[in-house]
């Protein structure tokens, strides 16, 4: 027999939050428990019917049985260029500023393989997207966090970075709209962003995933947006939230070429591109009328004012979210973010996500996603207000 031994870089990996939480789910569900899943934020409405129906024409073309271009066919990525055009009035060349991704999820974990060499600093957002610090460990580097606090805005004190750190730093993750405080940011902060990383020489990477959940009209801005943008870092994109696509595995990257050039080394050497129906079918959800993308933005605000409204009548505290599928509650007294999320799994059937799972910045709160029916958030709220 093998010794099987895990190589230190997985032996060193926390558990993964959403497979913990995944775990907890299926234990509950196999005792009998109705339970209301408010914890991985996997939209619970269905693909839209037109991009279902692109795909179903584009599998059956044979032209797409073989291997896709690596950095994905230039109509899916010219089709990403003019989405940004329209929608944040950015001008991309959608030969050397766009690459195509396998989900969002997939280029941040891979971006530190490109510019990251052992011992060198990335600056993590903490709460945060558990991957940011995971692809930081798998390149050798180590990161820095940058802790999220309400009192700042869920926004990183960039003035409290010490400067021997910023001199090490090779790269920052930000998040907006924010994965899982719900935060927006605005001109001010992303142009602080820029002044540092041209100071300093950092490739910033925006994790803009949930740009397109919004509320009230007031629309997140891209990081891309400001001036020199483009010259310092780069903005990841998924069609996972905004189409409802979480499984087809479909995004992009965007920006600075040299940064995306970088990624696409990787890229070509570990994978071999997105199944080139489902870039077809990603075209047609790019194109998509966002008159439709307002009917399902108006669906989460009203589970989300249900939720708020809900939980401020039985004295749980958030912030009401301007973006996002996300309420960041504070834990009540007397609990920690774990034991929360457990005693309301084993007593009101409710599963949220422990705060701390996102890192330690992260404790003190829960986070619930809005991805089930008005109808069962409504029962879900009553549920926890049986149990406090």
């Amino acid at each position: 027999m093998l010794n099987i031994q895990l190589a230190e870089r997985v032996k060193n990996l926390p558990p993964y939050l959403f497979a913990t939480i995944d775990k907890m789910k299926q234990e509950a569900i196999s005792k009998g428990v109705d339970l209301i899943d408010l914890s991985i934020g996997d939209p619970d409405i269905p693909t839209l019917p037109h991009i279902v129906e692109a795909m179903k024409k584009a599998v059956e073309k044979p032209e797409h049985h073989r291997y896709p271009s690596y950095e994905g066919i230039l109509l899916y990525r010219e089709a990403v260029s003019q989405w940004y055009k329209k929608r944040f009035n950015v001008a991309l060349d959608p030969k050397t500023e766009v690459l195509s991704l396998i989900g969002s999820k997939e280029g941040i974990g891979h971006i530190p393989l490109a510019f990251i060499n052992p011992g060198d600093i990335v600056l993590v957002p903490s709460p945060g997207y558990p991957v940011y610090p995971v692809a930081t460990l798998f390149a050798g580097g180590q990161s820095f966090i940058m802790p999220l606090i309400e009192e700042n805005d869920f926004l990183p004190d960039l003035k409290s970075i010490p400067s021997d750190i910023m001199e090490k730093a090779k790269l920052m993750f930000i998040n907006y709209p924010n994965n899982p405080t719900s935060a927006v940011a605005g001109k001010d902060f992303f142009a602080n962003v820029i002044e540092l990383a041209s100071a300093f020489n950092i490739i910033i990477c925006h994790d803009a995933a949930y740009s397109e959940i919004y509320y009230d009209n007031e629309k997140p801005l891209s990081f891309l947006e400001l001036d020199r943008a483009k010259e310092v870092g780069i903005e990841f994109h998924s069609l996972s939230k905004t189409y409802n696509m979480t499984g087809w595995r479909i995004g992009f990257a965007v920006g600075n070429k040299d940064v995306i050039a970088g990624l696409g080394k990787i890229k070509t050497n570990l994978d071999s591109g997105i199944f080139q129906a489902i870039q077809e079918a990603g075209i047609t959800a790019l194109n998509t009328q966002d008159e439709t993308l307002s009917e399902i933005r108006s669906i989460y605000q009203s589970r989300k004012d249900i939720l708020y409204e809900g939980l401020k009548n039985i004295g749980i505290l958030s912030r009401k979210p301007k973006a996002s599928f996300y309420l960041w509650a504070k834990v009540p007294d007397g609990f920690d973010s774990s034991g929360f999320v457990s005693h309301l799994l084993e007593n009101a059937g409710v599963l949220g996500t422990p705060g701390v799972g996102f890192g330690a910045p992260g404790e003190g709160y829960i986070r619930f996603a809005l991805t089930q029916p008005a109808e069962r958030i409504s029962e879900a709220v009553q549920r926890i207000g049986k149990v406090l």
